[in-house]
């Protein structure tokens, strides 16, 4: 985005009629919004558990939400990684959503045993977790990596 800044006049009118295009002409559905990586947190930084439980797709009394931001960040924390679930999930994860629970937390013991009990989603524990258990949270690393391609944000603090 740092490049349509030096755009030249002609190039920004040319860039305004293809958004046109895109948005009157061919009718095709904005699926998301660009988030220079920039404005995410550093994907090395060491989530705490307080931290973490501040993103739960709710902007706190007196803050406002970041920039780029259709909503509140929505992070999960899975295995030892922190996802950015807030860009194409909010439905899912965000209040009132069927997954709401795991917003602002480690989801790992809940996601491995595909639990939405409130005490797997408390207990973070998972080195009592069966082989298939660890495979099915293995495999929803996965997919937060792969096909949904969730930001990571950071580590959990272990």
């Amino acid at each position: 985005l740092e490049g349509i800044a030096t755009l030249k006049f002609t190039e920004k009118t040319d860039l305004e009629g293809w958004i046109e295009k895109f948005t009157y002409y061919r009718n095709y559905p904005v699926v998301g919004k660009y988030v220079p990586a920039s404005t995410l947190p550093d994907p090395d930084k060491v989530w705490t558990k307080e931290e973490l439980e501040k993103h739960n797709g709710v902007v706190p009394d007196g803050e406002e939400r970041p920039e780029g931001y259709g909503i509140a960040p929505i992070y999960i924390g899975a295995g030892d990684k922190v996802y950015d679930v807030s860009f194409g999930s909010a439905s899912f994860y965000g209040p009132g959503g069927p997954y709401a629970k795991f917003a602002g937390r480690n989801a790992s013991r809940a996601l491995a045993k595909m639990s939405l009990d409130e005490k797997d989603v408390e207990n973070t524990n998972v080195s009592d977790l069966t082989e298939k258990e660890t495979k099915i949270l293995n495999d929803w690393i996965k997919r937060f990596e792969g096909k949904s391609g969730y930001p990571i944000v950071g580590r959990l603090q272990l």
